[in-house]
């Protein structure tokens, strides 16, 4: 068993999940459907794109040579119009944005730089050969292949397969995610707590990042501190993709997970990482399955869900990486903690770029909830420094 930095724990994950995952199988999915799944095939362009030389202004469609100058107005062509005959020398063709370019113009000039009287145009400012005009094929060429496999899909993406006439997406089947807490201490979420009894609120917040991290989430029924029933709610764990366990992973008396899973001849990468939330923290592989053991605190388990866990599960969704992307911001105050461990705190952050700035929110521990409701980032603090001016720039890992 070890301790690791985060830095180092981080590494492990992705390294061991890379290493030992396989290709998922693939489903074709409708496009409503497809957003947020991994792509599992290449995707080529099936013509130019654009398909013609497309103007980006409303204006008119003229020879740059004969501008600026008073030219003849030909006629008029529309978005999803072709103009019948190339522009002669002397001539101009009213044109719409998105229109395709007549043959025998090479510029558009925008309708504000005109005056038009009659069949006549006054072209004020002259343009430069191909200005206000996107070329045939400049974007993709036949055949280029514009997406890879191992790509989640948002809108732009989706945006694009409609464009190349596909009403539906091959993506990489979701993995299956078993969620397990443990404890006496926790009820299900419609059953009276005690009053020393909590709600199994970790369950369905796993839930959730799980779906959002293109996972398909089971919630198990909560594991009793009892060996035998822990044991088997593991074993049915284990038969998915990922399983996640909050809670019993600490130094306490009736934390069973680590030696139901060892009884079990799980291999462990590592059994606490030098974080705050979330210090408790275990992962490894079991009958060819990969599992965390989450601290059961919610602030715990839902930080180290999404700097961890997220990367294994996004990984074994076929995503070809899976890296933390952290932005930068201004500490709005100064600030301080004891060196030792790398710290995510709740944190508000506001701005963006160099006007980005971030204020840590108060918070009573790694149980508080409330305190991430009132947040929208987690501050990054290096275990390595004790204290912050305000204006220092820091990471910051938006939630």
């Amino acid at each position: 068993m070890s301790t690791l930095t985060f830095a180092e724990a981080r590494r492990t994950v992705e390294q061991q999940v890379a290493a030992m995952r396989q290709e998922p199988e693939i489903e074709n999915v409708a496009l409503t459907d497809a957003p947020g799944r991994i792509l599992a095939e290449p995707i080529e362009a099936d013509r130019d794109y654009p398909p013609f030389h497309r103007s980006t202004r409303d204006g008119y469609a003229v020879r740059a040579a004969q501008t600026p100058g008073e030219l003849r107005v030909v006629g008029l062509v529309r978005a999803g119009q072709e103009f019948p005959r190339p522009v002669e020398p002397g001539q101009a063709v009213e044109i719409m944005t998105g229109a395709p370019v007549p043959a025998g113009a090479d510029a558009v000039v925008m309708v504000e730089h005109t005056e038009r009287q009659g069949e006549q145009v006054q072209v004020r400012a002259g343009v430069r050969p191909g200005e206000n005009v996107v070329p045939r094929g400049s974007e993709a060429a036949p055949g280029r292949s514009l997406l890879d496999p191992g790509r989640r899909l948002d809108y732009p993406e989706i945006a694009l397969l409609a464009s190349f006439g596909r009403s539906t997406a091959a993506v990489y089947r979701r993995p299956r995610v078993a969620i397990l807490s443990t404890g006496d201490e926790v009820v299900e979420i419609h059953q009276p707590p005690s009053s020393c009894q909590i709600r199994n609120s970790n369950a369905w917040s796993l839930a959730v990042q799980v779906t959002r991290a293109s996972g398909e989430p089971l919630v198990l029924p909560i594991a009793p501190d009892e060996p035998g029933r822990t044991r088997q709610l593991i074993g049915q764990g284990l038969e998915c993709d990922l399983l996640l366990l909050s809670g019993g992973v600490s130094m306490g008396k009736y934390d069973l997970v680590e030696s139901v899973l060892a009884d079990l001849g799980a291999e462990f990468f590592f059994d606490g990482v030098l974080i705050q939330p979330g210090k408790p923290l275990v992962f490894g592989r079991c009958r060819e399955r990969f599992f965390f053991g989450l601290p059961g605190n919610p602030l715990s388990t839902m930080v180290t869900f999404e700097i961890f866990a997220r990367a294994a599960l996004e990984l074994l969704a076929g995503l070809a990486e899976a890296p933390l992307r952290f932005l930068r911001a201004r500490l709005a105050a100064d600030f301080r903690h004891k060196p030792g461990l790398t710290r995510f705190l709740p944190a508000c952050l506001e701005g963006f770029g160099d006007e980005a700035v971030v204020n840590p929110v108060k918070w009573q521990g790694s149980g508080d909830v409330v305190a991430l409701t009132r947040s929208n980032a987690l501050l990054v603090v290096a275990a390595d420094r004790e204290q912050w001016k305000a204006g220092d720039w820091m990471p910051v890992l938006p939630r």
